[in-house]
């Protein structure tokens, strides 16, 4: 690769302002961090001590005594990740997802969406792991890593906005979204049992998260809005046509426009409505 396509790269990720691409960015850069460390460290010693030490600091315990001297890795978990496919397939489907989720609704919304899902999923891990007398063996010494938990909860808060919404699946076909969330939630139960219980644990507190945010989002209460930046109001004289302040519909209006997808799909839509839907996914 030559200097400009690392150049398109570090825009996309970290100057567009897009967040899905910032939040790919930062999962990119600490997994590519802990695999060049760990194989440096393998070379001379035949072990990656750093690199491991790096890893459980990052990484969320599920031991509450261990908590508060790792308080950070409730959040630095989700952007971690040392296995290449865990890697691979999260950011594929943060991908797929998230750019699915940000036709909907604005990049604010996808940043509580991420990281609320996120800390939902280490809350669930957390709480199963010190309830249930099945992980008290293993209570002591696991760990959280990996942003699955995150990406279960765009991929259901897509499907609980517009469930009708159909994407192709290689293999498969033309799916509904709500039967691919169904399904991921549902895996994520059975495979409770499996030696990677603590993610499929986190895997039900993303997806918790992404349905509850988005049944309140349509009742009206964007939880987001903690993320809003308040400006201060400044009153200025304009000869300007006061009916440009209508520009962005209304909530009661995009609620109406979300609806009409549930039933009839996105094509349905007129050209004002997709042109409406547009700009309130722009709104900060």
């Amino acid at each position: 690769m030559n200097k400009s396509v690392f150049h398109e790269l570090y825009y996309k990720a970290f100057k567009s302002g897009n967040r899905l691409f910032l939040f790919i960015g930062i999962n990119t850069i600490v997994f590519i961090a802990l695999a060049v460390l760990s194989v440096g460290e393998w070379l001379f010693f035949r072990s990656s001590p750093i690199a491991n030490w790096i890893e459980r600091q990052l990484s969320a315990p599920a031991y509450l005594p261990s908590l508060p001297y790792r308080f950070w890795s409730v959040v630095t978990y989700m952007f971690s990740h040392r296995n290449f496919f865990h890697f691979f397939f999260n950011m594929l489907g943060l991908y797929w997802l998230g750019t699915i989720f940000l036709d909907f609704l604005n990049k604010r919304q996808f940043t509580f969406t991420y990281l609320a899902g996120g800390i939902s999923g280490a809350a669930f891990y957390i709480i199963f792991y010190n309830v249930f007398p099945a992980f008290r063996a293993e209570l002591p010494v696991s760990n959280l890593i990996g942003a699955s938990a995150s990406v279960m909860a765009i991929v259901v808060a897509a499907a609980t906005l517009v469930p009708d919404f159909t994407i192709r699946l290689l293999l498969i076909g033309s799916v509904r979204l709500k039967y691919v969330a169904l399904f991921y939630v549902l895996i994520s139960f059975l495979f409770i049992i499996s030696d990677n219980s603590g993610g499929y644990i986190a895997h039900l507190g993303g997806a918790f998260l992404g349905y509850i945010y988005i049944k309140a989002l349509q009742n009206g209460n964007d939880w987001s809005k903690m993320f809003h930046k308040r400006s201060k109001l400044k009153v200025v004289k304009s000869n300007r046509n006061t009916t440009a302040s209508n520009k962005l519909p209304d909530q009661e209006v995009i609620d109406k426009i979300l609806d009409k997808i549930s039933v009839s799909g996105y094509d349905s839509l007129s050209r004002s409505e997709k042109e409406q839907l547009f700009n309130a996914s722009k709104e900060e």
